[in-house]
């Protein structure tokens, strides 16, 4: 599944971001969706969103689904 795509997202799945601090490394940071902060249907760079320990990044990899 694409991070890239709202609808592909939902509340509670894991998945891994890239925080703003990451891109330019590409680390990805594991954590479960607690809220979805784009609201455009997609974003070429991945969907925004804050995990439920509060860090905000880009989707880049669903986990589950």
């Amino acid at each position: 599944m694409e991070g890239q795509i709202r609808n592909n997202i939902k509340v509670g799945m894991l998945v891994r971001i890239v925080l703003k601090k990451d891109q330019r490394n590409g680390n990805l940071t594991e954590g479960v969706v607690a809220r979805i902060l784009t609201k455009s249907p997609n974003h070429s760079h991945g969907i925004k969103v804050q995990l439920e320990d509060g860090q905000v990044g880009r989707v880049k990899e669903i986990e589950n689904f």
